[in-house]
């Protein structure tokens, strides 16, 4: 019986061996290509990811953004026409929408007439001026036939004086020429003040004129500020966009700095990428990046790097975090990064603010910076 059993379990190890796949040299050969594909492949990886794979940053938090311009009045107003429709393509200066223009215009035609009035004023003292000038010359006439009488006055008195000394005049004669020779005097000072007087008030004249001028100069920058604000009734495009978040109709009555719509440059268009701050180590300005957006799957854009925040998308918060009160949680930051993407304008024209894309940032061009940064400290130390 046992030797029964002995020659079943030596058959059995027998018909195992024959039957076991290891026994076969291509099984055998297979699995050696196998194993040395294997380690093929993760040679490759290894030596990929140290030259390349390890200075990919990428990141999911990134959407595509644009510097939008809010379009708003500066004065009030009702809403006479709007001259554009939603979504609609706009050139810079191109007008948008009209407001009712009637009451601005009445203030800038009252202003004009102000300038008018001043300016005929100033004209109005001008011919005073020419008036003036043949009063001062009647003065001066006047003056001068007071000298002549005070000069023939004198003469009188001179002759007369020895004659009523010796006798041959009587002295009463003497007496009413000097009487004569004051009023004379008297006479011909007055018309010297009358001249002085007459030629002063050139300088009056003068300053009524500067004084009317002044106002007309006054008016006219009122004029201007009118017109600009009459000007501000027309509602142009600042920028070149496209029209979206259009509330504007025509009737409504809008305030100052009411959001009537908004411009988008969409051909300005850009990525802002959140990277951790554990990222942006080597990361600088110039460097090549792969952006990969949502919408356009299989579809790889190129950009790149522009520019970095000046802080983390904290620091920028209504309220930012204050770390040094209460219990305390490293939360890892995140710094907007400005991707810039470099498209055809086919391409750009599908791409709309907001979208999601997938980025990443090509970073061997610092390949070593931490090191030198490293051994720089340790040189100062």
């Amino acid at each position: 019986m046992a030797t029964q059993v002995m020659e079943a379990a030596e058959s059995s190890g027998a018909d195992n061996s024959r039957s076991s796949p290891l026994r076969s040299r291509k099984v055998r050969l297979g699995l050696l290509i196998a194993a040395l594909a294997a380690l093929l492949l993760g040679l490759w990886w290894y030596l990929d990811y140290e030259s390349h794979g390890r200075y990919q940053q990428s990141t999911n938090d990134a959407y595509i953004q644009a510097d939008s311009v809010v379009v708003a009045p500066k004065i009030g107003g009702y809403i006479d026409r709007v001259l554009i429709a939603e979504n609609q393509s706009v050139r810079a200066g191109q007008p948008l929408a009209l407001l009712d223009p009637r009451d601005y215009r009445a203030q800038a035609s009252q202003v004009q007439a102000q300038i008018e009035a001043s300016r005929a004023t100033a004209d109005t003292v001008r011919a005073q001026v020419g008036e003036q000038q043949a009063a001062v010359a009647q003065a001066e006439a006047q003056r001068n036939a007071a000298q002549a009488e005070v000069t023939f006055a004198r003469q009188q008195l001179d002759r007369y004086e020895p004659l009523a000394a010796s006798g041959a005049e009587p002295r009463e004669r003497v007496t009413q020429l000097r009487n004569q020779l004051q009023q004379a005097l008297a006479k011909a000072e007055s018309s010297r003040a009358a001249v002085l007087a007459a030629q002063r008030r050139f300088g009056t004249l003068d300053s009524q004129i500067e004084q009317a001028l002044s106002q007309a100069r006054a008016s006219q920058a009122q004029l201007e500020a009118a017109n600009v604000i009459l000007e501000s009734t027309t509602l142009r495009a600042s920028i070149d966009g496209r029209v979206g978040d259009l509330t504007v109709r025509v009737g409504q009555f809008v305030q100052p700095g009411t959001r009537l719509m908004t411009i988008v440059p969409v051909n300005q268009i850009y990525v802002e990428a959140n990277f951790k701050e554990t990222q942006v180590g080597l990361m600088r300005v110039g460097q090549p990046v792969s952006i990969e957006v949502d919408a356009l799957p299989g579809v790889e854009l190129r950009g790149k790097v522009a520019s970095f925040a000046p802080g983390t998308g904290a620091q920028f918060s209504i309220l930012p975090p204050q770390n040094a009160t209460g219990n305390f949680t490293k939360i890892v930051q995140r710094i907007p990064v400005r991707i810039a993407i470099e498209a055809s304008p086919a391409v750009r024209r599908l791409l709309s603010p907001g979208m999601s894309v997938e980025v990443s940032v090509d970073t061997r061009s610092a390949r070593g910076e931490l090191e030198r940064i490293r051994e720089s400290q340790e040189t100062k130390r």
